[in-house]
């Protein structure tokens, strides 16, 4: 008999430790998801958090781009005799001082004039009928095809900043 208990108290043993066994690898398994859920949490998290840092600078560079825009309105309507002053290049290079600034930061130009234009990229402000112009003209620039630039657009990081205004061809 003592040995018959002896088995029975091994196979009680042995079905415990195998329902031990097979809680462990549950609650293993339970944490190791939990484990990974708050990984991806974390991760998720950071990069949030890096896009906000990453764009918090935004809304002074929109500060600044009318600034740049003044400095080119300038440089465009600039008389010839004042070109080579260095006063008025000393001024102007202020102008390349903020753009380098803004290039930098991931700015970049908007290319409007000549493209096709694109509601992702641009505003329209004008159109213009070219049916007055010569005939020559008329062959060069199909309809939709922006031919002036008004105000200058700018993606950050290849997202946009601001629009383009500009004129296309009716």
């Amino acid at each position: 008999m003592p040995e018959e208990k002896k088995e029975q108290k091994t196979e009680e043993l042995k079905k415990k430790i195998e329902e031990c066994e097979k809680l462990k690898n549950e609650y293993l398994a339970s944490w190791q998801r939990e484990r990974a859920g708050l990984l991806n949490y974390k991760k998720g998290e950071l990069e949030r958090i890096g896009e906000l840092v990453k764009y918090a600078d935004v809304g002074i560079i929109l500060k600044i781009l009318p600034i740049l825009d003044n400095f080119e309105v300038v440089e465009k309507n600039l008389p010839d005799d004042l070109k080579n002053n260095e006063s008025v290049k000393g001024i102007l290079q202020i102008e390349n001082q903020i753009q380098d600034f803004l290039r930098n930061q991931g700015v970049e130009k908007i290319e409007s004039v000549g493209n096709k234009f694109d509601p992702n990229f641009h505003e329209i402000v004008g159109e213009v009928n070219t049916s007055k112009a010569s005939a020559k003209e008329d062959e060069k620039k199909e309809t939709g095809i922006i031919i002036e630039e008004v105000q200058r657009g700018y993606l950050i990081d290849g997202r946009l900043l601001r629009p383009a205004k500009v004129k296309i061809v009716e």
